[in-house]
């Protein structure tokens, strides 16, 4: 009898750990399923997500925030990569002090955010305001390009009906004599819905990147900055430092095809490559309850407020460009109806 009920208890024991391991490894992989970079079809874990932490309970919530930076290098840097075998450590310094200009490089611009409504009331966090560069009267200017909005939302039944948002409810407004905001207004938004935002900009201010802010007023699972920069440029990158935000930088190469039949292979220039990921962000001057997140080791908990990464060129000495008016960022949540 004894020796049955040791077993009996043995058994016991061991079913708690196996359902303890179990539900683990489902919140592990919930975890390890955001955030989502890939944009177009929201994850089931997305559908399911209802915050970390003290976040549960917001309105809504940022899933996803990017911005993917690259470089754009035209004929005449071309020409002289012929010329010179490739723009490399070397000839940097000489390439920079003679070449750069609006006209021959080119900055692209990849924005891409996915928000998701957790209550009525959130409806408002949907639109969202994109400021850019565009002056009165110049003939240098950013152009904004392939604004597309998609709203995907579960029907009664639970299946996903998906709608893009048409472009006649984007409004243009002049900020200044050098800035414009497109304010995007999102209708027929409801709880549970998730709305998905992507664009491009390209710019002929290659001297100029685009400031990025992390801290949103609604709760963000991810913001991340990913750019890559010639090295003949040389920018002072002044990413926020806080236990949520990480930086790192690598040697990259950017590479390019002309048009010529006698070149053996593609040729290349150096690049800095760098990215700037902030996770489970919370709003600044957010009351905390408790210091527990989805993800223990990178819970958002925080009052403090989390700076803006901003930039500046270095090398070559070049005027700078007219800054964003004061209390504008390049993208961020509009609390528009």
């Amino acid at each position: 009898m004894k020796r049955l009920f040791t077993i009996g208890l043995m058994n016991s024991l061991f079913q708690k750990i196996l359902l303890s391991s179990l539900a683990l490894a489902c919140c592990l992989t919930a975890s390890a399923q955001l955030p989502n970079e890939k944009f177009g079809k929201p994850s089931k874990v997305e559908w399911e997500y209802q915050g970390w932490g003290d976040a549960i309970g917001a309105d809504a919530i940022i899933l996803c925030k990017t911005m993917k930076v690259s470089y754009q290098l035209s004929a005449q840097v071309l020409n002289y990569n012929w010329s010179n075998n490739e723009v490399s450590l070397d000839n940097i310094d000489d390439f920079s002090n003679n070449q750069i200009d609006d006209s021959n490089i080119l900055v692209l611009y990849e924005f891409n955010m996915r928000t998701k409504i957790l209550k009525p009331d959130g409806a408002r966090h949907a639109n969202i305001d994109i400021t850019y560069f565009s002056p009165d009267h110049s003939a240098i200017f950013d152009e904004l390009s392939d604004l597309k909005v998609k709203v995907f939302t579960k029907n009664a039944k639970g299946k996903v009906e998906k709608r893009t948002v048409n472009s006649d409810t984007f409004v243009k407004e002049r900020i200044n004599e050098d800035y414009v905001v497109v304010h995007v207004v999102v209708p027929d938004v409801q709880a549970g819905s998730i709305v998905e935002y992507q664009y491009n900009i390209v710019s002929p201010r290659a001297a100029f990147i685009y400031d990025w802010v992390f801290q949103e007023t609604i709760p963000t699972v991810r913001s991340k900055c990913d750019i890559d920069i010639p090295a003949f440029l040389q920018f002072k990158m002044n990413a926020p430092v806080n236990k949520l935000v990480r930086s790192s930088v690598v040697a990259g190469h950017l590479a390019y095809d002309v048009n010529r039949s006698d070149m053996k292979k593609a040729r290349s220039c150096p690049t800095n490559h760098y990215t700037i990921v902030g996770d489970y962000i919370l709003p600044e001057g957010h009351a905390l309850a408790h210091n527990q997140g989805a993800n223990q080791s990178a819970a958002g908990t925080t009052m403090e407020k989390i700076g803006t990464f901003t930039s500046l060129l270095v090398k070559p000495a070049v005027a700078p460009p007219a800054r964003m008016p004061d209390g504008h960022t390049h993208l961020s949540v509009s609390n528009r109806q």
